[in-house]
């Protein structure tokens, strides 16, 4: 079936009331899955398969929809991918419902990421952190990440799958 959340439609599972869930994977098709709680990019084969984090998101309804905000979480939504802000920003996991967050405010602003889409790729800039990208490393079971260089070292192009 298809869905429709904030101006985007996709092919995914709806899970609790507009939350879409797919999966995602870098150009190289690395996964996300995680391990000592945090989201890891690797090669994911067999019954390692099985381990792949589905990523789930919401529109985030306090910015411009013209930048395509989003809010992006895991496990159903129950987890949500957090920036946190400074010289060099890092990414980290919060016990927060992406679903709660999408009804905006100020404080929502580390967990938003603003998506762009060119030639069938994805790019996920942090709203907290204007020119900071969401990236893999080019070295497999490396944990996601932010960079500000995209290369080969530094991956920012990314897939979506459906669940």
């Amino acid at each position: 079936a298809g869905c429709s959340a904030g101006g985007f439609s996709a092919r995914g599972r709806v899970l609790a009331g507009s939350v879409l869930g797919m999966g995602l994977w870098d150009v190289t098709q690395k996964s996300l899955y995680l391990r000592n709680n945090q989201l890891v990019a690797g090669y994911l084969q067999g019954p390692n398969s099985a381990l792949e984090e589905k990523i789930c998101w919401v529109p985030n309804r306090s910015f411009e929809r013209e930048k395509f905000p989003i809010i992006l979480g895991i496990q159903d939504g129950r987890r949500s991918l957090a920036c946190g802000t400074g010289a060099l920003p890092a990414l980290q996991l919060e016990d927060v419902n992406i679903t709660e967050l999408s009804r905006g405010g100020e404080e929502t602003t580390r967990f938003t990421f603003f998506r762009s889409y060119k030639d069938g790729m994805w790019r996920f800039e942090s709203a907290a952190n204007p020119g900071w990208l969401l990236c893999t490393s080019a070295q497999s079971n490396e944990p996601l990440g932010l960079t500000t260089s995209p290369d080969a070292a530094h991956i920012v192009d990314f897939y979506f799958q459906l669940c």
